[in-house]
């Protein structure tokens, strides 16, 4: 007897926001790597999107913070591969801003983005994976300043706070069809990513952490993988924490050289 290799998506439809460059992108390509169809969707086309062998992901333009726009995301999904497995809901971020004097539009772009924007693509990949004999699954793409906020990150953190108690909630209302689940992610390198930790390359910001090594995308996407897949079949509204280790505090820095 074959037994199906437990993280092959073959003739799965996976969707992932924000996937045509860092994290996102990584994330595509691995669902790609083990067999799904895979939608990406970004604010315009990348130069080159995310493929593996001779499989690429389709790419659709949209602003998932509009609700009619990430509702069309969805129906394209279907209308291509004809259902809908797995939603990553990645797109996000947020430049610094100071919470003394940011503009109330500023805010509501972060908070549009980083929860709202979630919740309205959730909700119309739910209608669909409620109608699934095999349901599907969702994954948050959260932040490690959900629970430990830095100076300048007000909103998004509080966004980020947010998406962690709606997927919570979420996976109480929309089980046994559809799980969903979050990522705490950590520091990760990205070439985004590259100007915030300094300009000797992270390596001062790498010693804060006990696994000695920034997370990089292929950390993020292996944890989506598991997720979505079958291992983790009982695994719904759970906050799963790649950060590996979170950091050292300040007080243990300032005593150990």
């Amino acid at each position: 007897m074959t037994i199906p290799h437990p993280l092959d998506f073959s003739g799965r439809t996976v969707v992932v926001t924000g996937g045509t460059k860092g994290i996102g992108f990584v994330v595509a390509e691995s669902f790609l790597a083990a067999g799904a169809n895979v939608l990406v969707c970004g604010r315009s086309a990348p130069d080159t999107p995310p493929e593996h062998g001779d499989r690429t992901a389709a790419f659709r333009a949209t602003d998932v913070r509009d609700h009619a726009d990430a509702a069309a995301l969805i129906d394209e999904a279907v209308a291509r591969y004809g259902r809908l497995d797995v939603l990553v809901n990645n797109a996000g971020g947020s430049p610094d801003a100071d919470a003394a004097t940011v503009s109330p539009r500023f805010v509501e772009k972060i908070v549009a983005l980083n929860l709202l924007a979630p919740f309205t693509v959730a909700q119309a990949a739910n209608a669909v994976m409620q109608q699934q004999s095999d349901g599907g699954a969702i994954v948050n793409i959260g932040s490690v300043s959900a629970h430990d906020p830095q100076p300048g990150t007000a909103a998004y953190s509080a966004a980020k706070a947010g998406l962690l108690v709606l997927t919570k909630a979420l996976a109480l209302e929309w089980a046994p069809k559809v799980r969903i689940n979050h990522i705490t992610t950590g520091l990760i390198r990205t070439e985004s990513a590259a100007s915030v930790y300094g300009d000797d390359g992270g390596a001062a910001v790498t010693r804060t952490l006990p696994m000695g090594r920034m997370a990089v995308p292929s950390d993020i996407a292996d944890a989506c993988l598991y997720l979505a897949s079958a291992q983790a079949s009982y695994v719904n509204g759970a906050d799963l924490a790649v950060h590996g280790g979170g950091e050292y505090p300040a007080r243990y820095l300032a005593t150990h050289s």
